[in-house]
């Protein structure tokens, strides 16, 4: 069996599991949940929810969602910053993991996350299956398509320094975003599979609001929903 085959039968496999249950994609933003619905085109067994701003808000409302009806499958959906060298401006990266970057403590050394101290998880990994199926997906519709790390934090980077240390932090980092690991953590706590996808509308590092094309990171958030209803859904 070719690898694309494999891919193709991973597709398959999780969309029949996966029939006759609903689907939860959770974004930041209106302006986001309306990208998806545009891109969805009236799919049915589809909630589309504008969850906050932040991991914690995203979290909480992830959670009530989660609560109140019966979902198979978690999807983390917006636009975020790129990395240098990673994901460029305009293109569409699916998570192998949501990692929180900034949850741990400073020392006078280092940074120490929280697997570091003892306090738990900041990473959660993502099905490989469905990172491969979706990433085949995009591709083929064509679209600019990168996968790797999406980084989750509370405060958006302003700085090339800060830039460096987050993708000095978590190696091959490809996006900055601040509501990933917020949804991962509530569908994590219900076993519930979950993915995350980000267009990027600028670069991390110095804060240039002029260079920003949140518009076009909308519209590869559309196309890249339409894969989704096809692939996923």
């Amino acid at each position: 069996m070719t690898a694309d085959n494999n891919v193709h039968s991973s597709s398959m496999s999780f969309r029949q599991e996966h029939s006759r249950k609903r689907t939860l994609i959770v974004t930041a933003v209106e302006a986001e949940r309306e990208a998806v619905l545009r891109g969805l085109g009236g799919q049915k067994d589809v909630d589309v929810l504008a969850g906050g701003v932040g991991p914690i808000a995203v979290a909480a409302k992830t959670a009530a969602a989660l609560a109140a009806a019966n979902y198979s499958l978690v999807i983390s959906a917006g636009i975020g910053g790129g990395f240098a060298g990673q994901a460029e401006v305009g293109s569409v990266v699916v998570a192998t993991e949501s990692v929180s970057a900034d949850l741990g403590v400073e020392t006078a050394d280092a940074f120490l996350s929280f697997e570091e101290l003892g306090f738990g998880t900041t990473r959660f990994q993502v099905n490989t299956g469905l990172v491969q199926s979706l990433t085949a997906a995009l591709k083929a519709a064509g679209l600019t398509v990168a996968s790797g790390p999406i980084l989750t934090v509370s405060t958006a980077t302003g700085t090339a320094e800060h830039a460096a240390a987050l993708a000095a932090r978590v190696p091959g980092a490809a996006v900055e975003a601040m509501e990933g690991y917020g949804v991962a953590s509530a569908a994590h706590n219900l076993g519930i599979p979950f993915i995350e996808i980000r267009t990027i509308s600028n670069q991390v590092g110095p804060r240039d609001r002029d260079a920003w094309r949140i518009g076009d990171a909308l519209k590869a958030l559309q196309s890249a929903s339409t894969v989704i209803a096809e692939v996923l859904i």
